[in-house]
C-alpha cells in the first residue's frame, strides 16, 4: 500500500526552503552516525556538504509554500501516473526508487540520492525497484499558488520512450 504522509506544510521565503532541505541531510547524517554507534562527540569538527542543488522556475517569492510528503512504497509498489503543478526536490530515505518523466530515460535513485522534478511533468513510472524492500522518500513541493500536489496527467499520455 502507498502510504503518502504530510509532514509539513510552512510558508516561508525561497530562503528557509535552503535552510529546510540542508536540516534534513544534517538530521539524516546523525541519524546514520547514532545507529552506527559514533556521534558528534567522535568527530573533531562538524562536517557539511551540499548534498543538491538546483534552480528553481521564476516564482512569486510573496505566496511561496512548502510541503513535504513522506512516501513508503512497499515490494514492488507503484503509483499510477501522475504530475505536478509545482516543483518538487526529492530525498531518497531509504530503498530504491525507479521514476520516469515523460520523455526522459527511468532512472535508479538509491537512499541518500536527491532528485528535482520540473513543474507539470508526468511521472510515468514511480516505483520501488525492489519486490524485497520497501522504499521511502521525502518529496518536498514548492509551491506560489493553491494547487493540489498531484494531478492526473493530460488523456494524451503515452509512452516515456524517445
Amino acid at each position: 500500500m502507498i502510504r503518502p504522509k504530510v509532514c509539513s506544510g510552512l510558508s516561508f521565503a525561497l530562503l528557509y526552503t535552503a535552510t529546510l532541505l540542508f536540516h534534513t541531510v544534517l538530521c539524516h547524517t546523525a541519524a546514520a552516525q547514532a545507529s552506527s554507534g559514533g556521534g558528534p562527540q567522535d568527530n573533531a569538527a562538524e562536517q557539511a556538504r551540499v548534498a543538491f542543488s538546483h534552480a528553481l522556475p521564476h516564482m512569486d517569492g510573496g505566496n511561496l509554500k512548502v510541503t513535504i510528503v513522506e512516501v513508503t512504497y512497499g515490494p514492488g509498489e507503484s503509483s499510477p501516473p501522475h504530475s505536478h503543478p509545482c516543483p518538487v526536490i526529492g530525498y531518497v530515505v531509504e530503498g530504491t526508487l525507479q521514476m520516469q518523466v515523460k520523455g526522459e530515460p527511468k532512472v535508479i535513485y538509491k537512499a541518500g540520492q536527491s532528485f528535482y522534478e520540473a513543474p507539470n511533468g508526468v511521472h510515468l513510472v514511480s516505483a520501488n525497484a525492489s519486490t524485497k524492500r520497501p522504499v521511502t522518500f521525502l518529496a518536498y513541493f514548492i509551491c506560489d499558488h493553491d494547487t493540489p500536489l498531484s494531478v492526473a496527467p493530460p488523456e494524451n499520455t503515452g509512452s516515456g520512450d524517445k
